[in-house]
């Protein structure tokens, strides 16, 4: 069985897709999944579920949602699946599960794989497996589930591991002169994080190189205004030196 988290939570076996449709349920789902092979206390998925005020029933209740995760799917995915793969494992529950059946494990793997290219002098596959990486997240970590602490800070962690696969992706394809088809990716980006400055920089940076000299001086000034207005922020100095190396670069 393989399950996916880098979007909405499914869990798949073979052809089957199921997703569980209680909103609590589906909670505990993503917390075994995210811990998958580890142990996970019926403390922390009290403490997902319900934070500083669980109710008097939390442990029964919590014990409850295993049994219908289990149940679910043996009556979705067959083979008796939630007895294999969801264990109890004092102080709370195992899932069971091969380290290539979760696709937040995957994206890590290519990650490394495109970091070592680089640092092996290997751009083009560098670019390539981060590619690869990116091409596995299918929108915002566990979209279709409520979050509480606990999996909002693995939904930060994962979020972040993604956004530094970007950046490496935007310097592999900027050594390999691929300005024209970064463009698109960066204006997408600058919207996604528009406080992020690096992006900002290569945006004007790429634009420039691609011989789009006044979009990029309208991209400076754009991040400009709204590191002012927003923030009351100067431009870093890397920004303000893409802006200058496009009123260096040739008419």
């Amino acid at each position: 069985m393989e399950f996916k988290v880098l979007g909405p939570i499914v869990a798949v076996n073979k052809r089957l897709v199921f997703t569980p449709s209680a909103p609590k349920v589906k909670q505990v789902l993503a917390l075994l999944v995210l811990r998958a092979n580890h142990v996970v206390s019926l403390e922390t998925i009290i403490d997902e579920l319900w934070g500083d005020n669980p109710p008097r029933t939390a442990i029964t209740t919590a014990q409850t949602y295993i049994y219908q995760l289990r149940r679910a799917f043996v009556m979705e995915l067959g083979d008796k699946l939630g007895d294999r793969a969801i264990v109890t494992a004092p102080p709370g529950y195992v899932l069971r599960t091969a380290e290539e059946s979760l696709d937040f494990r995957d994206f890590e793997r290519l990650a490394e794989r495109a970091r070592a290219c680089r640092t092996a002098g290997d751009i083009e596959a560098s670019a390539r497996w981060t590619e690869s990486a990116l091409a596995m997240w299918q929108g915002v970590p566990l979209a279709n589930v409520e979050r509480g602490t606990v999996l909002q800070n693995y939904v930060s962690r994962l979020e972040e591991k993604r956004v530094s696969v970007r950046e490496l992706h935007i310097r592999s394809a900027m050594e390999l002169k691929r300005y024209h088809e970064l463009v698109a990716e960066l204006r997408s980006l600058v919207v996604e994080y528009p406080f992020n400055e690096w992006f900002q920089t290569q945006l004007v940076l790429a634009l420039n190189k691609a011989g789009r000299r006044v979009e990029a001086l309208q991209a400076y000034q754009k991040a400009r205004v709204l590191l002012r207005d927003e923030l009351g922020l100067d431009p870093s100095d890397d920004l303000r030196r893409a802006q200058q190396e496009v009123l260096n670069s040739p008419s």
